[in-house]
């Protein structure tokens, strides 16, 4: 055989196979998960959930144990924390952070939830997780519910810890609209505003003193929660939350290597930036509307305080529009929803909200 046609043979070989390669590669690529490697950060006000701030903020992450935001709100709102269960042997010797709960220890569901919330006990989130729900997948379930229900729709919960799971992630800006949604709730802000806590150790003869390890507490005014969580996966992730002079700010930023400081800086700077501004006050009449044919006019309202964080210029550029209909026709009930208003800066809409009847006609 000619020498020549063995070298391009010998080529075409070594071609294929780094084609081969490269396929495998790309192939690989396409099918990991699409989880995203790089650092989201996103600032929100508590209240009207506005973005004040954002990078990358819709990419999937995994978020390690701030998932315990979720897990606590959720057993806050379907049980009474005062209840008092008992810590099961299978619950207990869970990896990674642990309060280092004992089989038969009985302890109330609030202490569980400082321990949770402030040492990021894994232990004491599966303890929560079968007590109050019978097993990891059903809180899991209503961990996801209420998750859409809020509205954070890129996420999905499996554990109620954070322990690595490909299946288990969220984006900044969905942690962000779950974090501002639990701050609202009086017994969580209670807890992850907590620096130090004792809580019962009912099979020792001393108690636990558990020590919040959220350092922006102790080191950025006006903090008052939430929760740090860290992982190999996921990175070091922190989400925070701070009041000044009525503003309050929640900052999210996942696999973020100088969480406290980059945390800082975001803060200062939207508080910098922004203010907050009253716009409508609850149950100020907003308008009129004719009740059929008659001379009568029906007052309608928004049933909460319209609080903005503006900027100066924004608010110089305000414009407010309200949608009713030309009239409306009896019986009707008072609370009926009839319209909406909605809220414009510089040819951006930033707020709406529906509009409400305040009287009844039968």
């Amino acid at each position: 055989m000619n020498i020549k046609n063995i070298s391009n043979k010998i080529m075409i070989s070594v071609l294929l196979v780094i084609l081969c390669v490269i396929m495998s590669d790309i192939n690989t690529t396409i099918n990991v998960s699409a989880v995203s490697n790089s650092t989201s950060e996103v600032v929100m006000e508590v209240n009207s959930n506005r973005v004040l701030y954002e990078k990358n903020s819709k990419d999937k992450k995994f978020m390690a144990s701030t998932t315990k935001i979720l897990t606590a709100i959720v057993v806050i709102e379907n049980i009474d924390v005062n209840t008092e269960i008992t810590v099961k042997k299978d619950t207990i010797g869970i990896e990674g952070s642990s309060i280092y709960l004992e089989e038969g220890e009985k302890l109330k569901v609030i202490d569980l939830l400082y321990g949770l919330m402030l040492r990021s006990g894994n232990d004491c989130a599966e303890t929560l997780a079968v007590s109050v729900f019978g097993s990891i997948e059903k809180c899991a379930n209503v961990m996801n519910s209420l998750a859409k229900k809020i509205g954070a729709k890129d996420s999905n919960f499996v554990n109620p810890h954070g322990l690595h799971d490909d299946n288990h992630y969220t984006t900044a800006y969905d942690l962000g609209l779950i974090s501002c949604y639990a701050m609202k709730n009086s017994i969580f802000r209670e807890i992850v505003g907590t620096k130090t806590k004792k809580i019962p150790f009912s099979t020792r003869d001393y108690d636990r003193i558990l020590i919040n390890k959220n350092k922006m507490l102790k080191e950025f005014e006006g903090s008052n929660g939430i929760k740090t969580g860290y992982t190999k996966k996921a990175g070091r992730c922190l989400v925070s939350s701070c009041v000044r002079n009525g503003l309050e700010l929640v900052c999210v930023v996942l696999n973020c290597p100088p969480m406290f400081e980059r945390s800082k800086t975001l803060l200062n700077q939207c508080f910098s930036e922004y203010k907050l501004y009253k716009i409508i006050s609850k149950q100020e009449i907003i308008g009129f509307i004719p009740i059929g044919n008659s001379d009568k006019k029906c007052p309608v309202i928004i049933n909460e305080d319209v609080n903005l964080p503006l900027t100066e210029s924004e608010y110089n550029s305000l414009n407010v529009e309200v949608d009713l209909p030309k009239m409306i026709n009896k019986p009707f009930d008072s609370g009926k929803e009839i319209g909406s208003i909605k809220i414009f800066s510089q040819n951006n809409l930033i707020f709406t909200q529906k509009i409400y009847t305040i009287v009844s006609i039968k």
